[in-house]
């Protein structure tokens, strides 16, 4: 399995590094920090997503796994993200690419037009233009999230075939 995750981990550390790059540029104004789990919704993420998850899961002990496992399950149909414990990740390590820009400022299309957006937590009292370094672009990321996922799927041997599933689901197809 890992080197079927190998473009989808080379993609994460480019996510991780960008996430820092803008965290660092934009410094105070960025006020997400451990804790912080405002925007941590339940959400649904891709099959090779998944796969990184369930992986990561499985290299954990045994009694840590079962104990995340059930946290899920037990808190799969809220509105908040099931692995979302005492306002941390579970699965902090392994946690999707949209968890990993959650917070930050994006830049992406809707219904033609370019729109920008950040929480508002961040960025208050900020007026001048941000520049292009300083925003991830979710139309790039989503795209190059999808053709790993491509790969990813014509690669396994698996009958994943979903476009999207929810973390419980992920999680429970082990």
């Amino acid at each position: 399995m890992p080197r079927l995750l190998e473009n989808y981990q080379q993609l994460i550390a480019r996510v991780d590094a960008l996430c820092q790059t803008i965290a660092v540029a934009l410094g105070g104004q960025i006020t997400c920090s451990a804790g912080c789990s405002s925007c941590c919704t339940s959400i649904t993420v891709f099959p090779v997503e998944a796969a990184a998850m369930r992986e990561a899961l499985n290299k954990l002990p045994a009694q840590r796994a079962d104990e995340i496992r059930r946290h899920v399950l037990e808190n799969a149909d809220g509105e908040r993200c099931p692995l979302l414990f005492q306002h941390q990740c579970l699965l902090y390590e392994a946690r999707p690419i949209i968890c990993r820009t959650h917070g930050l400022p994006i830049i992406y299309t809707s219904e033609g037009q370019r729109n920008s957006d950040c929480c508002p937590l961040n960025l208050t009292g900020t007026e001048s233009p941000l520049s292009g370094t300083s925003v991830v672009d979710l139309d790039k990321l989503n795209t190059l999230l999808v053709a790993i996922n491509s790969i990813y799927l014509s690669q396994a041997e698996s009958s994943e075939t979903e476009v999207r599933v929810t973390i419980a689901e992920a999680l429970k197809r082990m």
